[in-house]
């Protein structure tokens, strides 16, 4: 809950957050961004035993203290505070895209790729209720969720090509793959598994197994190396 986290320290009196704003633009000041902060906090608690369209602004208000004219100072409805939680999500995708900084063809390379999976299904299953809930909605044709999980997926997908590419001009990855393409892929594989590895624990696949395979498909497709 990193990005949660520092988004709390900085309602709490840290560092200004620049882009939170009323709903009619007012910039909000550190009282005002604290209440802002446990409307998300209660709203993200809902999320995991609720599904969306469950979720009632006066349920937010009421397990904050507050009331829902409050709500609305900060949000228009709940889809949107929904969707300051799923942009909040993309710092925190970093630490784990950054492991593809580092080239894989060497030693390390698989453990790396190990690590990214690990790490990937390990934030799925922390923020699981936001990532569903923006993973439906963009899939349901709302541009504002498409754009944030274009975002926060980007960040792994253009390191993915970038490598792919690399490789691939080191004569190490075949021509016929097209890198974005490679990258896309296994971009949906890391999602696809981390959103449902649960479901397959019951056919004898464990997590640890999951992560295995899922790494070493990922780093042949970057690497072209077998392992």
């Amino acid at each position: 809950m990193l990005a949660r986290a520092r988004s709390r320290a900085a309602a709490a009196g840290g560092a200004p957050v620049s882009q939170t704003l009323a709903i009619d633009g007012r910039p909000l000041g550190r009282r005002a961004q604290q209440t802002r902060r446990r409307l998300l906090d209660a709203t993200y608690e809902l999320l995991e035993t609720h599904g969306i369209r469950d979720v009632r602004v006066v349920e937010v208000a009421r397990k904050v203290g507050t009331s829902p004219a409050t709500f609305y100072q900060y949000f228009r409805d709940v889809d949107e505070a929904v969707l300051v939680l799923a942009d909040e999500l993309e710092e925190e995708i970093e630490p784990i895209a950054g492991l593809l900084d580092t080239p894989w063809n060497g030693k390390g390379g698989l453990e790396s790729a190990r690590a990214l999976v690990d790490g990937y299904f390990r934030f799925w299953d922390e923020h699981r209720a936001v990532m569903r809930v923006r993973n439906l909605a963009a899939d349901e044709g709302d541009r504002r969720f498409r754009d944030v999980r274009n975002r926060t997926l980007g960040q792994v997908t253009d390191r993915i090509a970038r490598s792919v590419a690399e490789n691939q001009d080191a004569g190490r990855v075949p021509l016929e793959i097209t890198p974005y393409s490679a990258a896309a892929a296994m971009v949906s594989m890391l999602e696809r598994m981390a959103s449902y590895h649960f479901d397959l624990e019951p056919r004898g696949v464990t997590r640890a197994d999951l992560v295995e395979t899922t790494a070493r498909i990922l780093h042949h497709t970057v690497t072209g190396r077998k392992t």
